[in-house]
């Protein structure tokens, strides 16, 4: 760890804060946010989390860690090695993140919403998880997204939506229902397509 570590006015980490090796924590992040002593907060080997972000307590994360900007990522989430959330992300709390995920600058991930490995999504996208805001009560609801997903920019993902593995969500595309594994969606609301040979084979985020 290097001098830029600090998480409060006193500086040091907290006690229910675990870091692993050489993690680069900016003076102005805040790590367990809101915790106490039995919400550990519990970050890998080799993050790097940058000025403005905001970790709260009870979030486990693997080792690779690279946070923007000004990221908030909410209690009860987890998140796997290798995980990217870009500039002003929001991880909003009991969100389960897979390994060699990339949220790209203004990702919104709602709670109930679960990201497999191999994810990409793109600037601005957004997940929902409440299908008839503040007029009823009912349990939300999240989307799953299956292993080697790609969602462009802008695109907003409607609540209980499961991404099949390997399909392509365009960008600007509102999906309302289930995509097929290996699907190109597009449009709004999105419709399918096969998806087209450029787009097919693995996502590789590095």
């Amino acid at each position: 760890m290097t001098d830029q570590l600090r998480t409060g006015p006193a500086g040091g980490v907290p006690r229910h804060v675990t870091l692993g090796d050489d993690c680069r924590i900016d003076s102005t992040a805040i790590l367990g946010e809101g915790g106490t002593r039995h919400d550990w907060t519990i970050i890998g080997d080799d993050a790097v989390v940058r000025s403005g972000s905001v970790i709260y307590a009870d979030v486990k994360i693997g080792d690779g860690l690279r946070t923007g900007h000004n990221v908030l990522i909410r209690e009860g989430s987890q998140l796997g090695d290798n995980v990217v959330v870009g500039t002003n992300a929001i991880v909003d709390g009991h969100v389960t993140i897979g390994s060699r995920v990339s949220l790209q600058s203004g990702v919104y991930i709602p709670p109930e919403t679960t990201l497999g490995d191999d994810v990409f999504v793109g600037p601005n996208a957004v997940f929902t998880n409440d299908r008839f805001p503040i007029r009823t009560e009912e349990p939300l609801v999240g989307a799953t997204v299956e292993d080697g997903v790609s969602v462009g920019a802008n695109a907003t993902i409607m609540p209980g939506v499961t991404l099949g593995e390997g399909c392509f969500v365009a960008g600007g595309a509102v999906v309302t229902r289930d995509v097929p594994p290996h699907t190109l969606a597009l449009g709004a609301p999105a419709t399918h397509r096969p998806l087209p040979e450029e787009l097919q084979g693995p996502n590789n985020i590095a």
